[in-house]
């Protein structure tokens, strides 16, 4: 066989590693030989004259059968293969066994299973591998911390149910329930300043940005949102049966104009008015005691003039960030945008971890993708996701969280009287 183009053999030293190369791949491929006995006797005997005759023949023969098994083992998976690029569509053997793949295609993987590239997922084991990671027992290993936290990411982000979930993880539906359980109060653990409410100069960033957008005293715009659920069991059902026609639970929060979530109230049944939500949650007390607001209200009351309609134009373009987070927040993490069947005690620790990864992930800057936002309903026809606004759905609109309790008081009257 000619070498680096002299026209020479192999050395005996390549000889020999070649041959050996050869009899380890025979050796392997006799070991997972599966037939029965008969033929797996016949199958030794014509390897064993294959060995023997290419011990026996001259190099250029040798070498080539060489080749031969050298090929099939890198068809068997004995030795790695080259990292496939990103237009070869990847076989699948589980949706976890392809996370644990590093080539080309990656980090998009990561992105469409889990919303966020692989680096950052590492980060958050990193961060929750304390509160997650189990002792090893006598009876069998623990679940890999990654492998966990994949599993409670990819149910959230896909919405897909327990048994469908768990399946792609190698997991049993029992044990998947309580990976989501430990990964929601790992993530809570881990991440307590995630959602807080500015102060210092953080608030004042967010007051100069609503300022800049023609809505002056104001620092975040407050919404409820229903998070539709399977009919509750054990609960009163028409209590979670809202006016359209389906069981939810209502989620009210307070973000800026970046998108970032800073108060959330969450837990009472879908059929309750949004306004009553608002004056049984934290965020009203702490406005009634005085703690939250400063500033004198631009204007007050339900009769308009032209200076508070103008006021109330410059808020419609103000208020736009709260339908840009639910947007984001529910298309990234389907759970939430689908009906599902969820526990009703621990729901709302479940929605304040997502809003919590909605908040670590716009930090470090990781895009969403707007196609999200669209979908393709039973007709054909493509249309934007139903992303369950209360405002929307009321025909009542959103209203900025300013830093006077009466605009918010005068806000919520205004929006009782629209409705």
């Amino acid at each position: 066989m000619d070498v680096h183009g002299c026209g020479q053999g192999l050395r005996d030293d390549e000889i020999e590693a070649v041959a050996m190369v050869v009899t380890a791949v025979v050796v392997n491929t006799m070991r997972g030989d599966r037939s029965s006995s008969r033929d797996a006797l016949a199958e030794l005997r014509k390897r064993r004259a294959l060995l023997q005759r290419i011990g026996e023949a001259p190099d250029c023969v040798a070498t080539c059968q060489a080749v031969i098994h050298l090929c099939a083992a890198l068809s068997s998976g004995v030795f790695p293969r080259e990292t496939p690029r990103w237009w070869i569509k990847r076989r699948t053997s589980g949706t976890w066994e392809d996370l644990r793949l590093c080539d080309d295609a990656t980090n998009e993987y990561y992105r469409q299973k889990l919303r966020m590239s692989m680096a950052m997922f590492r980060q958050i084991v990193v961060a929750c591998a304390a509160y997650v990671e189990k002792k090893v027992t006598h009876y069998r290993m623990p679940l890999s911390v990654e492998q966990v936290i994949a599993s409670a990411l990819y149910r959230r982000a896909s919405g897909e149910t327990y048994e469908s979930g768990t399946s792609a993880f190698g997991i049993g539906r029992a044990t998947g329930l309580q990976v989501v359980r430990d990964v929601t109060s790992a993530l809570l653990q881990a991440y307590p300043d995630a959602i807080k409410w500015p102060v210092g100069r953080r608030r004042a960033q967010i007051l100069r940005a609503f300022r800049d957008k023609g809505f002056p005293n104001c620092f975040g715009a407050i919404d409820c949102t229903h998070i539709f659920i399977d009919k509750p069991v054990g609960a009163p059902s028409a209590n979670y049966y809202d006016r359209k026609q389906k069981f939810s639970v209502q989620a009210q929060v307070v973000v800026d104009l970046d998108l970032r979530i800073m108060d959330i109230h969450i837990g009472y049944p879908g059929s309750v008015h949004d306004v009553r939500v608002l004056h049984n949650s934290q965020l009203w007390r702490r406005v009634q005691a005085g703690e939250l607001f400063d500033a004198p209200p631009p204007y007050e009351g339900i009769d308009k003039g032209p200076e508070e309609e103008r006021i109330d134009t410059q808020q419609k373009v103000a208020r736009g960030c709260v339908e840009r987070t639910f947007g984001r927040l529910k298309c990234m993490w389907h759970l939430f945008l689908r009906t599902h069947k969820t526990n009703l005690d621990t729901l709302p620790q479940q929605f304040v971890a997502v809003c919590t990864l909605h908040n670590i992930l716009l930090d470090v800057g990781i895009d969403f993708d707007e196609n999200l936002l669209w979908e393709v309903d039973e007709n054909g026809v493509r249309r934007r996701v139903d992303l369950g606004i209360v405002g929307n759905g009321a025909g009542g609109r959103q209203r900025c969280t300013n830093v006077d309790g009466d605009l918010l008081r005068d806000a919520l009257r205004d929006r009782l009287a629209l409705m």
